[in-house]
């Protein structure tokens, strides 16, 4: 069984920072070998894509509106991928989730363990 959990986040004013961490678990799961993303899902919106990374964290990808404000990471030593998230704004505000990719992608369907979310709130 796979486990993904996500833990960093929490309630930041405008222009702040926020690094979510996202640890991999289970006997069966290679997490050096994963693609790793990061996805959101705010209040009434579709989950989307964030951030990915592949296996060695050479080749990154970003969704438009986060680039050079977001940061995505790997330590394969952990099992943990990170997101570093600087100035920080208000439609940032969402549940933020981590997921283990089949290959590469930045679609949800790309995905195939899922961890269960951490709630990110920008106030303005």
């Amino acid at each position: 069984q796979v486990q993904l959990v996500e833990s960093g986040g929490g309630l930041v004013q405008a222009g702040g920072s926020l690094r979510l961490s996202c640890a991999a678990s289970g006997r069966t799961f290679t997490f050096s070998r994963k693609s790793m993303g990061w996805f959101r899902q705010a209040p009434g919106k579709e989950r989307e894509f964030v951030a990915t990374t592949n296996w060695s964290g050479t080749s990154t990808a970003y969704l438009d509106s986060v680039k050079g404000r977001f940061t995505i990471s790997r330590d394969n030593a952990k099992n943990t991928i990170y997101l570093q998230m600087n100035s920080l704004k208000p439609e940032d505000t969402a549940v933020y989730y981590c997921a283990a990719s089949m290959g590469w992608g930045t679609i949800s369907r790309d995905y195939e363990y899922w961890g269960q979310g951490t709630q990110v709130t920008v106030s303005s």
